[in-house]
C-alpha cells in the first residue's frame, strides 16, 4: 500500500529546524513520498543566509498532496500576503487529508483562508498577526482541528510531526519514530514558553534571531 504524499513550502527567510524537524519525522513514515516546494522550484536561503535548502518542484509543478506542511520564518510576514503562495496553500489545502502549519507558517495559512474564525498557534511573537486574518491566537504548543494543525514556534514542529505521524499510521508506528530519532527532550533551562521567561530574558531573545 503506498504510502501518504508530503508536500513541504520552503521560502527565502524560512527558519530552518521549522522545516527540518517535521522532514527528519514524516519522511520516517512507511512509503511516505515527500515533495519539498518552493516558489519557483529553486534553492532558497534560511533565515539569515546561513543555509541553502534545495526544492523539488515549483508551485506551479504539483496541485496535490495528502498532507502540505508550511514552516515559518521571517519570510512568512511576506508570504502571507502573497497571492500566487496563499492561492497554492487553499488549492493543496482543499484536497489534503491534513494541513499543517509551524511557528508563523500559521500566517501564511491565515493569508490562505484556513484559519478564519478558529484557534491557532503560532511563534508567540506574532500572536497578534493571527487577528488580522480571522483567528484567535492561543498559548498552546498545537491546536488541532483534525485536518487544519498549528503548532507554536520551531521545536514544536517535532511535536507537531509526531501528532501527524500518529494520525496517519498510528500511534505506535510514531512511538517508534520517536524513539529512532531519540526525541526525549531534557532541556537545561525552563524558558522555552514567554509564559515562563522573565522580562529580561524575553527582551533578550528579540536579539538572538
Amino acid at each position: 500500500m503506498a504510502g501518504p504524499t508530503i508536500a513541504f513550502l520552503v521560502f527565502d527567510g524560512l527558519t530552518p529546524l521549522d522545516f527540518v524537524g517535521p522532514f527528519e519525522v514524516l519522511s520516517r513514515l512507511p512509503g511516505a513520498f515527500t515533495r519539498i516546494v518552493s516558489p519557483t522550484g529553486g534553492d532558497i536561503l534560511a533565515a539569515g543566509g546561513r543555509l541553502r535548502i534545495g526544492a523539488d518542484v515549483a508551485l506551479d509543478e504539483i496541485d496535490a498532496a495528502d498532507v502540505l506542511v508550511v514552516p515559518g520564518g521571517p519570510g512568512a510576514r511576506t508570504l502571507m500576503h502573497d497571492d500566487a503562495v496563499t492561492a497554492w496553500v487553499a488549492r493543496v489545502a482543499a484536497g489534503a487529508r491534513f494541513t499543517a502549519s509551524v511557528c508563523t507558517g500559521a500566517l501564511i495559512l491565515g493569508g490562505a483562508g484556513l484559519l478564519n474564525g478558529r484557534e491557532a498557534a503560532t511563534h508567540w511573537a506574532a500572536r497578534p498577526l493571527l487577528a488580522e486574518f480571522g483567528a484567535t491566537p492561543v498559548a498552546r504548543r498545537i491546536v488541532d482541528h483534525g485536518s487544519v494543525l498549528t503548532a507554536a514556534g520551531v521545536s514544536a514542529g517535532i511535536d507537531l510531526a509526531l501528532l501527524l505521524a500518529a494520525h496517519i499510521a498510528g500511534e505506535d508506528v510514531a512511538r517508534a519514530i520517536q524513539l529512532r530519532i531519540e526525541y526525549d527532550p531534557q532541556p537545561p533551562f525552563d524558558s522555552g514558553a514567554v509564559e515562563k521567561a522573565s522580562p529580561a530574558i524575553r527582551d533578550l531573545a528579540a536579539t538572538v534571531g
